[in-house]
């Protein structure tokens, strides 16, 4: 399971301002901010970004995705951020977009142990029977652990917890990344076989102006 809240997003003024600064072509430049703003096309996607982009300043964009990441350096000036509760498993593979990107998580390290487990901490939608019934029992044995840790406050106990923790296990992250990043995983994860990975993709699809900038 992956769920994705609250977005904001904050750069598109100055990245547009920008990326006219090679050519001097800031008079051409047609967008404007957009915060409920009587004139906007509804392309921004309920105010999000806060910028209503003119047809000049897009077709520019569009212009510049087309000839690569060196030419499309205003994507990595526009930045999104966003909490994710997504299972361990899936967390290990985002690692391959750490440049450029910053996320917090919930420590495991620290917090492992303030609430008892339950079998919704996990991602278990795929599990046949006998295997959820295998997490059923992994997480009784968790919660044993977790209670003598909270009489011993003994850190041996503690690791028992730590490393019997399975891999399913859901942390929320709040994680920061530019619209570089956010192109690149629509297009090296789209199809992927993690189910996680096509819905995260789909949400990304969903954010102000990517369609219109890649299509």
């Amino acid at each position: 399971m992956i769920k994705v809240e609250n977005v904001e997003m904050w750069g598109f003024e100055h990245a547009i301002r920008g990326m006219r600064n090679p050519m001097n072509s800031w008079n051409k430049s047609d967008s404007i901010k957009c915060y409920a703003n009587a004139n906007c096309q509804g392309i921004c996607r309920n105010n999000l970004c806060g910028m209503c982009i003119g047809k000049n300043d897009l077709d520019l964009m569009r212009r510049l995705y087309k000839a690569g990441p060196e030419h499309r350096k205003y994507l990595r000036q526009i930045f999104v951020s966003m909490d994710i509760t997504a299972p361990l498993y899936w967390w290990k593979e985002t690692d391959t977009y750490k440049v450029g990107t910053t996320s917090n998580s919930c420590s495991t390290m620290h917090r492992i142990h303030a609430k008892k487990f339950t079998l919704d901490d996990f991602s278990h939608e795929h599990l046949y029977d006998v295997p959820k019934q295998k997490l059923r029992d992994l997480i009784e044995e968790l919660n044993y652990c977790r209670a003598v840790y909270l009489k011993t406050k003994d850190k041996n106990d503690w690791w028992q917890m730590i490393q019997l923790l399975p891999s399913s296990y859901n942390q929320r992250r709040t994680i920061t990344m530019s619209y570089e990043n956010v192109v690149n995983i629509i297009n090296q994860r789209s199809g992927h076989k993690l189910d996680e990975w096509n819905v995260f993709v789909e949400e990304l699809k969903r954010l102000p102006y990517i369609k219109e900038i890649t299509e």
